[in-house]
C-alpha cells in the first residue's frame, strides 16, 4: 500500500485513488472528509506525478484552507523539500477560498475590463457607507428605502451573475426600478474608486472568463485537477466558475453533504450537489458514512431529524462508538432558567474543560441572558460573531491608510482618514477636491499634488470651490501618501505599517494617555503580528496580500478551541467545528425553526438541516432546551416546543433528571397543548387551531403556529412572528 493511503478506511481510500474524471464524494458529518481531501492532493502529487501547481483545492473558510495546507505539507514533507523544518507551499497546489483564488486571478487579469490591478476590496461597513453616500446623491429618503435592503438585492443579483445593465432590464415595479438605478450608481462609484466588493470577486472573474476565452483556457491548462470542498454551499456564481474551469479536463472532484447545506440566505443552492450526476453523467460516486466524531445515539437522533426532509441523498452514518449518553431535553420556565441550567451542567461536569462546551442558538439576540448568567457564575466564555477585530475603528483607520497608499483612487478610504487625525479638511472641501479629480480623469492624490491645476479649477468653477487656506493641508497629506507608496516597495511589510502608523500622526492621536487610548493603540499594533505572516513577499506584493487577507477575513477564522472558555455562537457559525458537549437552546416554534420558514417547505428543510448540523457537532453529549415562555425581541412569547424534538426517536431521549423520556405515548407539542390552562383564560374563536392559515387586517396572511388559551402565535409572511388575542384580533380563516 502506498504510504499516502495509510490510515484511510476502504471508502476513503477508494475515493482518493479515483483521480481522473468527475467524482462526487458524499461525506457525512465527522466522516474525515478533510483527511480524505488532503490525502487525495498528496496522492495526485506523489503517486500520479501531477505538478503541484496544476492542482486547485477550493474551500469556504480561511480557517479550513489553512488547515488543509498544513496537512498537505505534512504529507508531502521529505528531507529534500523542507524549508525551516516545513514543506514549502510556495510552489505547491493552489489552496484557498473561492474569493481568495478569484482575487489572485483578478490581480493578473482585471485590467482587461478597465480596472487597475491595484484594486482594493471593500468590506461590509465600507460598502454601507458608500450606499449612504449614493442615497444622498440620488436624493433617496432612508424613511422610504433602506440602503441595506438595496445592498442585499445587489448582492443577490451578483451571486446570480446579474450585472447592473441586466438588472435594469429585468426590473419590474417601482422598487426594482429605483434599485436598478442605485445598482448602476453603486457600481460606477466602485469602478471610479478602483474598488471591488466581496461579490465582485467571483462575478468579475466569470465575466473575464466569458469575454476572453484565451484567459479561461490559460487557467484551464493551469488547473488540470480541481477539488471543491463543501460543494453543497456553492451559489450560482461559484457553480458557474467551477464548471468553466473544469470544462476542458473534467477532472473535477466535489465533496460535500447535502444534509449540511445551511446557507440559503447567502444564495447557496443545494441542487448543485443533488444534480451533480446530471451535469456529469460519467461521474463516479462515493459515500463516506463512517463517523469518527459522535456516538451512535447522537447520529441516530440527527438522522431522525434529517430523515423528514424530502430533497436529499440518503446515507446512514455509523460509528464504532456504540456506547454513549442519551440526548438530554429540558423544559425551562423562561430564558433565565434555561441559561441557569446550562451553567449548572457545565459547573458540575467534573473533569471537563470549559472549551469542551459550546452553546448554540438560532439568533445572536439569544446570547444576552446566557452571558449574564455566565458572568454571575464566573464561567469564562467567548462569543463568535461579536465585533470582529478588523471592524474595530482603529484597525479600519490604519487599514484605510494602507488601502489609499496602495490605490490612490480609493475615495472611500480617503473620506475615512482625511481627518484621522484632524487636518481641517471639511466635507465640502473634500467633495470639491474629489470632483475636480474626476473632471480631470485622475485620482484625488495625484490631483492634490498638482496644486496649480487644483487651484485654478477651484477659482474658475465656483461649484467646486476650495479655500486657499486648505491647499497646504491637501498638498501635505497627498505628499505623505505618495511618499509612503514609494517606500512600500522597499521596506518589509511590518516595518512599513509601523512607519505609516507613526508618521501619519495616528499613533500619537490614539495613544492619548487614557486607558481606552492605550487599548486602541495595542489593537493597532496587533496588525504588525498579522503583517509578519507576509515576510516572504516583497514590496507591493506583500501589501496587496495583506490587504486581501484583511478584506476576506471572517468571524470564524479566529475561533481558537485551545483557549479554555465556553464558546457561544449561532448554529450557522458552528459548521465544521466539534465539541465534547453541545447545548442547543431556544428549541421553540418560531425560533428554531425560525418564523420565516413556516410558510415555505423549502425553507423548513433548510432549518432541519441547520438542526442536524447543530447536533452533529457533539462528540459525547447533546442537550436540547426549550422554554415555557421567553422574552425576546422586546416581547414575551409562549411558543410550542420545536417540531424537531418530535423527530428524534423517543428511545434516544431522556429528561434532565436522567429518566427515560415519556414521549412514546405523547409528543412534546401534544404535552404542551394539553397543559391545564390558567383559569383567567377563556378560549374564544375555537374554530382557529394550530396549522390554520389566517388573515389579519394589519399584518396580512399568516400561519397559526400554536394556540394556548386566548393567545395565538402566528407567523405572518411580512410582519414575522406575532402573539395575538383571539378575542380582539379579528382573525379570518383562509380556506
Amino acid at each position: 500500500m502506498h504510504e499516502v493511503l495509510k490510515g484511510l478506511n476502504p471508502s476513503q481510500r477508494e475515493a482518493v485513488q479515483s483521480t481522473d474524471g468527475p467524482v462526487l464524494i458524499i461525506a457525512g458529518a465527522g466522516s474525515g472528509k478533510t483527511r480524505m481531501l488532503t490525502h487525495r492532493v498528496a496522492y495526485l502529487i506523489k503517486e500520479k506525478k501531477i505538478k503541484p501547481q496544476n492542482i486547485l483545492a477550493v474551500t469556504f473558510t480561511n480557517k479550513a484552507a489553512g488547515e488543509m495546507k498544513e496537512r498537505i505539507g505534512k504529507l508531502l514533507a521529505t528531507s529534500d523539500n523542507l524549508v525551516n523544518g516545513q514543506w514549502s507551499m510556495v510552489n505547491g497546489p493552489y489552496v484557498g477560498t473561492f474569493h481568495s483564488i478569484c482575487a489572485k486571478i483578478l490581480r493578473r487579469e482585471i485590467d482587461k475590463i478597465g480596472y487597475k490591478r491595484s484594486f482594493n476590496i471593500i468590506d461590509e461597513q465600507d460598502h454601507l457607507a458608500l450606499a449612504k453616500k449614493i442615497f444622498k446623491k440620488m436624493e433617496l429618503s432612508p424613511n422610504q428605502f433602506n440602503p441595506s435592503s438595496f445592498l442585499h438585492h445587489i448582492s443577490k443579483a451578483k451571486n446570480e451573475l446579474v450585472n447592473a445593465k441586466r438588472f435594469e432590464g429585468e426590473a419590474g415595479g417601482y422598487f426594482e426600478e429605483i434599485a436598478a438605478k442605485f445598482y448602476q450608481a453603486y457600481q460606477a462609484e466602485l469602478k471610479n474608486s478602483n474598488s471591488l466588493d466581496f461579490d465582485d470577486l467571483i462575478m468579475l472573474t466569470v465575466e473575464i472568463f466569458k469575454k476572453f476565452p484565451e484567459v479561461l483556457e490559460k487557467y484551464q491548462r493551469l488547473f488540470r485537477y480541481i477539488l471543491v470542498d463543501e460543494y453543497q454551499d456553492t451559489n450560482h456564481a461559484q457553480y458557474v466558475l467551477v464548471n468553466l474551469l473544469a470544462e476542458k479536463h473534467r477532472n473535477l472532484c466535489v465533496v460535500g453533504d447535502d444534509w449540511q447545506s445551511i446557507y440559503l440566505f447567502r444564495g447557496a443552492d443545494v441542487k448543485n450537489i443533488l444534480d451533480f450526476e446530471k451535469d456529469y453523467p460519467e461521474a463516479k460516486i462515493f459515500k463516506l458514512e463512517q463517523n469518527y466524531r459522535s456516538t451512535q445515539a447522537i447520529l441516530d437522533a440527527a438522522y431522525g431529524i434529517i430523515s423528514k426532509n424530502i430533497f436529499r441523498k440518503d446515507k446512514k452514518l455509523w460509528t464504532e462508538k456504540k456506547e454513549g449518553h442519551l440526548i438530554t431535553s429540558y423544559e425551562a420556565e423562561d430564558e433565565e432558567d434555561e441559561a441557569e441550567f446550562v451553567a449548572e451542567e457545565i459547573i458540575k461536569s467534573g473533569n471537563k474543560k470549559y472549551s469542551d462546551f459550546v452553546v448554540l442558538y438560532r439568533t445572536n439576540a439569544q446570547s444576552r441572558v446566557i452571558e449574564e448568567i455566565f458572568l454571575n457564575k464566573s464561567i469564562p466564555y467567548r462569543i463568535v460573531g461579536g465585533i470582529k477585530f478588523y471592524q474595530r475603528k482603529e484597525i479600519k483607520d490604519v487599514v484605510a491608510y494602507l488601502k489609499l497608499i496602495n490605490n490612490f483612487s480609493d475615495a472611500v478610504s480617503l473620506e475615512r482618514i482625511i481627518n484621522e487625525p484632524r487636518r481641517g479638511i471639511g466635507e465640502v472641501t473634500l467633495s470639491s477636491w474629489i470632483n475636480i479629480a474626476k473632471e480631470n480623469s485622475t485620482d484625488p492624490i495625484s490631483m492634490g499634488l498638482k496644486s496649480e491645476i487644483l487651484n485654478s479649477k477651484s477659482e474658475t468653477n465656483s461649484k467646486f470651490k476650495i479655500q486657499n487656506s486648505k491647499f497646504d493641508s491637501i498638498i501635505k497629506f497627498c505628499d505623505f501618501i505618495k511618499r509612503m507608496n514609494e517606500i512600500s516597495k522597499r521596506l518589509k511589510l511590518a516595518d512599513f505599517i509601523e512607519k505609516v502608523y507613526r508618521e501619519s500622526g495616528y499613533e500619537k492621536y490614539l495613544n492619548d494617555g487614557t486607558i481606552e487610548g492605550e487599548t486602541r493603540h495595542e489593537n493597532a499594533r496587533e496588525l504588525l503580528s498579522v503583517a509578519r505572516k507576509f515576510e516572504g513577499l516583497e514590496g507591493a506584493a506583500a501589501l496587496e496580500a495583506f490587504l486581501e487577507e484583511v478584506a476576506l477575513a471572517s468571524d470564524t477564522d479566529k475561533i481558537d478551541q485551545n483557549k479554555n472558555s465556553v464558546h457561544l455562537m449561532t448554529l450557522h457559525s458552528a459548521k465544521g467545528l466539534e465539541f465534547a458537549c453541545v447545548f442547543i437552546v431556544g428549541l421553540e416554534e418560531g425560533i428554531l425553526p425560525h418564523s420565516r420558514s413556516m410558510l415555505s417547505p423549502h425553507d423548513m428543510e433548510e432549518e432541519r438541516r441547520l438542526m442536524y448540523v447543530g447536533i452533529t457537532r457533539a462528540k459525547e453529549k447533546v442537550y436540547l432546551l426549550f422554554t415555557s415562555e421567553r422574552n425576546i425581541f422586546g416581547s414575551t412569547q409562549m411558543n410550542s416546543p420545536s417540531r424537531f424534538l418530535d423527530d428524534i426517536p423517543p428511545h434516544l431521549l431522556q429528561d434532565a433528571e436522567n429518566k427515560k423520556s415519556k414521549i412514546k405515548s405523547q409528543n412534546y407539542n401534544s404535552k404542551f397543548k394539553n397543559d391545564i390552562l390558567d383559569t383567567k383564560y377563556k378560549i374564544l374563536n375555537t374554530n382557529i387551531k394550530d396549522g390554520d392559515r389566517v388573515r389579519h387586517d394589519q399584518f396580512g396572511e399568516g400561519l397559526v403556529i400554536s394556540v394556548k388559551g386566548d393567545t395565538a402565535t402566528i407567523a405572518f409572511k411580512k410582519a414575522g412572528l406575532k402573539k395575538l388575542s383571539l378575542e380582539f384580533a379579528k382573525l379570518k380563516k383562509i380556506k
